[in-house]
This record gives structure tokens, C-alpha cells and sequence, in this order.
């Protein structure tokens, strides 16, 4: 599936030698590839006609859109490199199975000499679809299934159910799907949705019953994200030993947000990337549109990587945030960040770190982190080429702080406190890629600068997620 097939220009001869002929053998080995060579890369050729065969319910404009740069081909090699990429864009609408490519010459009365036909064939999904698999976030793993309506009206729309059941959120939701024709990555969707969390970090359970829409379209190299979000949250104790302050949170609200995002991403992988970097910028504004809560917040993430000598990698990475409530409301223990774990700062237990209250965690309204990484192959390089490249050892240096702000005192004074009690780490450990889904750590780890209430996990420390400091 997905080769491109091409005929030759040029009709072999109907006489000369023998292709069987023991002796005539040398000379055709010398002459066929100059012939393809001259074929192939000197002589100039149209694209006349480009043939779907498979269609169905699949609209033509959509269709146009996405093959309009192959009629501007001028050899076959620029042919063939148009139709791949044609190609790939049929199979990003994610409304057919399989697309297969043939180049042949014209046939027809209007047939130009250096004419050429593209035909498409197209195997294109059923109009209902299911999906069972399993997904990892940030040191959890729930199970998916989901059922989709692909290319509903025709135009690439979907229509998606899923429902997700992890260790630590369950979760359904409808949502819709529409891309601009033509610009895959400038697209809308609503989506409603139930996700019931645990929190056994704060003794806290968070349901959240809502509405949102999304508009992501790119601008030059960044891509943005506008959304709106409506959300009844409703939050309870998880135990009965939970504290006041958790207690005192319990209860439920409104918000109404308008948030949005900006990616730059150069990165050659998500998950264990070897080169380039990442800057994520958020803002959200809750308040404005309506809802009982109301602030202002800001977070961003930034990550450099350098490949250097003996296959190694250096990584760093930074992020910091900032909540600001507005109004007279305090802010809420759902809104607020949280810090430690695997997965941010290495050698604290997970969200530990920060303001306390009889053992839960309450979050903090800012934060920083920060981590130097360097990652090279195994000792030996064991099973080199295959299994044993999916292996790294880690060696890192984690630090980060997270805090409640007086906004009162000014710019110096929140540096100051942020400044103040640093928790850091360093360990080193086994890094393990699972494809591009997501990675497990091992690491042994040294926590320093720890503070009355934090809960540390001095040794070995599992890790799993897509996200990692």
C-alpha cells in the first residue's frame, strides 16, 4: 500500500535482440539505465487527467483541493514527488483506508506526446467505525473505545464518541470535526463531554460537565488554538480524613473561559526527541463570558535539544505559570498548578510540592521548573539497530519551586519568593520509547532542598507519560 507506481515513457522495442540470449546480456545491462536515465530526470512531461477510482460519498471539491499542485508537475520525477505528496494529504482527511497511486502515459484523441495520467485508487472508510486501544498520560493509563462517523457529509467531517476509563479519570464525550477544504490544519470543532477525576493528592474528586468549541488555524511557523470552554464543576472529598481547607473548596461553580495556545514545535520527535525545540504559550480568561469564576492565567513551556557526539543528546527545559484571580473570590484548588512527580521534578512523590493542608496538597497560583538532561545509548550498545535503540540512559538535573503571591508587593517580591525554598534533584536511570504513543522512565533519584511538607520518594522512581520536564 502507498507505492507509486509509474509506466515508462518510452514503448520497448518490438525487435532487436533477445532478452534470453546468453550472449547480448552485458550490453543490455550497459544501455537500459541510460535509457531510464534520460526518461526519468531530462524529459519535460504534462499532467493531463487525474483519475479517482473509489469514490462514493467523498465530494469532488475536496477532493481538488488536495491534488491541485500535481497539474503543476513538470517532469516525471517532480510527478512522482507531487503524487506522494498528494497522496499523503488523502490520507490526513482520515476518510479513506487506502490510497494507491498509478502514473501511466495519456490515451485519447487529445493525447499530448509527453502527456501523462494519474489515476487515484481509493478504498474509502465505512460510514461507521470502532476503536479499542489504550492510552498513557502523566503516570496513569486508561482504556479507550470509541466509535466514529468519518466523512459524514462528504467534505472530511467526523463525528466522534468516546469513552475513556483510566486509574484515575473516566470520562465520555460527543464531539464534531470540520476542516477547511484545502487547508487540513485550519479546522473547528465542538465538543461535549463528562470527565470524573481523583485526586488523591488533595483527597479531592472533580466532575466536569461541559461545552467547548476550537478553532486552530497556523500562521507562518506557529499554530494557535482559540477556544471557548463552558464547564459545571463539581468538587467533592475523596476520603473522609481529607482536610478543611479541601473541604472548605467542595461545592460546585461555573466557568465560562476564552483561552488560547501557541505552538512552535522544530522538534523530530514528541517523545524522545534527538533535535530541535518547543515553545508553548497558554492564556486563559475566565470571567468575562460569564460563570462564577473569574482570573487570569498564564503558563508556558520551552525545550532545546542539541544532538552531540556518540549518539547522545542534551535537553533543556523550562516552565513557569502564573494565576491571577479577579474579583473578590480567592482561587480554586481546580484552577491552581501543581508540581513533583516523575514527570516534572524527579524525587518528590506526585503534585507534592507547594502550599499543604494536613497532608492534601493545595496547589499554588505560580510556579517555575527547570531541567538539564543528557541522554545517551546503553553501555555496549546492546541490541544496536533494533530492540536496544529504543533504550537511552538518563542522567538529569531537576529544579523548580511552586508558591502562593501576594500581587500586592510587586515584581521583586514575587521573584524573591519564588526564589526563596528551591526543591531540586539528580539521579540517573533507564529511559524506554514506546513508539511515538509514549515513554517510560527508571531513574534513581536524590532529592535536595527539601521543605517541611513535601512528601519525597528518595531511590527508585517509575515514571509514564507523554509530558516529561
Amino acid at each position: 500500500m502507498g507505492t507509486v507506481h509509474a509506466r515508462s515513457l518510452e514503448p520497448l522495442p518490438v525487435s532487436g535482440s533477445d532478452f534470453g540470449a546468453l550472449g547480448d546480456e552485458p550490453e543490455l545491462i550497459e544501455v537500459e539505465p541510460e535509457a531510464k536515465q534520460e526518461v526519468l530526470e531530462n524529459k519535460d512531461v504534462v499532467v493531463q487527467h487525474v483519475h479517482f477510482d473509489g469514490l462514493g460519498r467523498t465530494k469532488d471539491d475536496i477532493i481538488i483541493y488536495e491534488i491541485g499542485d500535481l497539474f503543476k508537475a513538470k517532469n516525471l520525477i517532480d510527478v512522482m514527488r507531487k503524487s506522494h505528496e498528494a497522496r499523503e494529504k488523502l490520507l490526513r482527511l482520515g476518510i479513506f483506508r487506502q490510497v494507491e497511486v498509478l502514473i501511466d502515459t495519456c490515451q485519447g484523441d487529445d493525447t499530448l506526446p509527453n502527456g501523462l495520467d494519474v489515476t487515484f485508487e481509493v478504498t474509502e472508510l465505512r460510514r461507521l467505525t470502532g476503536s479499542y486501544n489504550t492510552m498513557v498520560g502523566n503516570n496513569e493509563g486508561s482504556m479507550v473505545l470509541g466509535l466514529k462517523l468519518p466523512n459524514l457529509f462528504g467534505r472530511a467531517e467526523k463525528v466522534t464518541f468516546q469513552f475513556s476509563y483510566g486509574t484515575k479519570e473516566t470520562s465520555y464525550g460527543l464531539s464534531f470535526f470540520k476542516p477547511q477544504p484545502g487547508n487540513f490544519e485550519r479546522n473547528f470543532s465542538v465538543n461535549l463531554y463528562k470527565v470524573t477525576g481523583q485526586f488523591p493528592w488533595s483527597s479531592l474528586r472533580e466532575t466536569d460537565r461541559g461545552v467547548s468549541t476550537e478553532f486552530n488555524f497556523p500562521i507562518w511557523k506557529t499554530n494557535h488554538t482559540l477556544k471557548w470552554e463552558g464547564v459545571w464543576r463539581e468538587l467533592g472529598s475523596l476520603a473522609r480524613t481529607a482536610s478543611f481547607s479541601v473541604r472548605e473548596e467542595s461545592g460546585h461553580s461555573l466557568k465560562s473561559s476564552l483561552s488560547h495556545a501557541m505552538v512552535i514545535d522544530s522538534r523530530n520527535s514528541s517523545i524522545l526527541p534527538r533535535r530541535g525545540a518547543l515553545l508553548k504559550i497558554n492564556q486563559e480568561l475566565a470571567g468575562y463570558s460569564g460563570g462564577d469564576v473569574a482570573f487570569l492565567k498564564e503558563d508556558f513551556e520551552l525545550q532545546l535539544n542539541k544532538q552531540l557526539l556518540w549518539d547522545s543528546v542534551f535537553s533543556t527545559t523550562l516552565w513557569g505559570g502564573m494565576l491571577v484571580p479577579m474579583g473578590d473570590k480567592p482561587s480554586s484548588i481546580a484552577d491552581r498548578f501543581y508540581l513533583g512527580g516523575p514527570t516534572s521534578v524527579r524525587g518528590f512523590s506526585m503534585y507534592s510540592i507547594g502550599p499543604q493542608s494536613e497532608g492534601d496538597y493545595l496547589g499554588g497560583e505560580a510556579y517555575w521548573a527547570g531541567g538539564l538532561h543528557l541522554y545517551t545509548p546503553l553501555p555496549f550498545r546492546p541490541g544496536r539497530g533494533g530492540f536496544g535503540d529504543l533504550f537511552r540512559t538518563h542522567f538529569f538535573l531537576n529544579a523548580g519551586n511552586l508558591c502562593n503571591l501576594n500581587y500586592g508587593e510587586g515584581p521583586k517580591a514575587h521573584l524573591r519568593k519564588l526564589a526563596e525554598f528551591i526543591r531540586w534533584s539528580y539521579g540517573a536511570g533507564i529511559v524506554l520509547r514506546l513508539g511515538n504513543i509514549a515513554r517510560l522512565e527508571l531513574n534513581y533519584c536524590i532529592p535536595m532542598g527539601v521543605q517541611s511538607g513535601d512528601r519525597i520518594c528518595d531511590g527508585v522512581q517509575f515514571g509514564a507519560g507523554i509530558r516529561f520536564l
